[in-house]
């Protein structure tokens, strides 16, 4: 009889335990012990024959090679098929080399993690000029969920005016924008976005008296510094938006920056379960349940007439 088990790295635990919950699994956290010099003493739990393994990849580095490690000691310990459900995936910004000497990060991890893996599960994962999630990890099984259907459930059942209109900070949002909208019956808007750095955004709309005496939901999905974020909520603001609320996939924004949010008009900032964040309020263990059920079924005691 095959067996089926979760464990999770650190950071991860509230959200893989409501997850092994809906699965009907046991959940196990993997210890980590750090030397003084800062190597890494990695734990598991027993394995078994599938290894479902839940890890937040936010601030990634020792949270990699938590990963391997862990990997290592469950397929010495028997482990057939490892899962990596990984809400939020780090280092696939960067799918090019924009200078000469850049390594492509996306690549590299790419590779790195088909080597480990027979399977990786992620949400909204920050991909620009990649169009299939499955071309980054050779070989393996690989899915790319969208955040939008349990974001519009939770919306919905909080109550949304129904003359809210849902922006994009910039093009690269409009799919998840357009489908949330869709989902909410709302109209919607994309800015346009001119970077000058790292921290300096310029924001503006083609049709600004679309915006006019009506609130304004903004939605993105990674927020690290809030530069955009913070430079649209202020230009929604100038245009007359009655309120400014946003919904984020991955919040990667320091916590001290709410009130940063805050003063810039934003009313109410929330994110899915992705990354541990204290704007928290969107959990996305039913979207993840329904992707990994074919390892429940894949692996089911085989029975006899």
């Amino acid at each position: 009889m095959s067996t089926i088990a979760l464990q999770t790295l650190a950071g991860g635990s509230d959200a893989a335990k409501r997850l092994a919950e809906r699965l009907g699994l046991s959940c196990a956290g993997i210890a980590v012990h750090r030397f003084p010099d800062g190597e890494l003493r990695v734990a598991v739990a027993p394995a078994t024959d599938t290894t479902i393994l839940y890890a937040p990849l936010d601030q990634p580095n020792d949270k990699l090679i938590t990963l391997l490690f862990a990997a290592e000691a469950l397929r010495r310990g028997g482990a057939k098929r490892l899962v990596l459900v990984a809400p939020y995936l780090c280092y696939m910004r960067q799918d090019a080399a924009f200078h000469a000497g850049e390594a492509i990060s996306q690549r590299a991890m790419g590779d790195l993690l088909a080597r480990t893996l027979d399977r990786i599960v992620t949400v909204d994962a920050h991909l620009h000029r990649t169009s299939d999630i499955r071309s980054v990890f050779p070989g393996i099984d690989a899915e790319n969920l969208s955040a939008m259907p349990a974001i519009a459930k939770a919306l919905a059942r909080s109550g949304i005016d129904p003359a809210t209109i849902v922006i994009g900070p910039d093009m690269e949002s409009e799919p998840w924008v357009s489908d949330i909208a869709s989902r909410l019956r709302l109209q919607h808007t994309v800015a346009r976005k001119t970077r000058h750095g790292d921290r300096s955004v310029a924001i503006s709309f083609a049709d600004p008296g679309l915006l006019a005496r009506r609130p304004a939901l903004l939605v993105d999905d990674i927020v690290s510094s809030g530069t955009t974020m913070i430079a649209a909520a202020k230009a929604l603001k100038a245009m007359g938006a009655t309120a400014v609320d946003a919904v984020v996939t991955h919040a990667l924004f320091p916590p001290a920056m709410i009130p940063e949010f805050t003063e810039a008009g934003i009313r109410s900032i929330r994110s899915t379960d992705s990354v541990p964040h204290p704007t928290n309020a969107i959990a996305l263990d039913e979207s993840l349940a329904s992707a990994l059920r074919s390892e429940l079924t894949t692996h089911l005691p085989e029975t006899t007439p």
